[in-house]
C-alpha cells in the first residue's frame, strides 16, 4: 500500500469519526461509520488491505532493480 493510500484511509476515517461525534450521522449509519473508520485505520497502519489481493491490486511504489 502506498503512502498516498494510507493517508487518503487516515483522513476518511477522521471524517468518518468527526461526523459520527458531532451528530450528522447516528444510529445505524454512525455505526457502520465507526467500524469503517477502524478498519480503515488498521489497514493503513498495517500497510495492506486484504480486498486488495485477490483483485491484484497494489497502490505501493514499483521497486527499481
Amino acid at each position: 500500500m502506498g503512502s498516498v493510500d494510507k493517508l487518503i484511509r487516515l483522513i476518511v476515517a477522521a471524517i468518518f469519526v468527526a461526523l459520527y461525534l458531532l451528530g450528522v450521522v447516528s444510529g445505524t449509519l454512525g455505526i457502520v461509520f465507526l467500524a469503517l473508520a477502524v478498519i480503515f485505520t488498521l489497514t493503513s497502519l498495517i500497510g495492506s488491505c486484504p480486498l486488495y489481493l485477490p483483485f491484484g491490486i497494489s497502490t505501493a511504489p514499483k521497486e527499481k532493480k
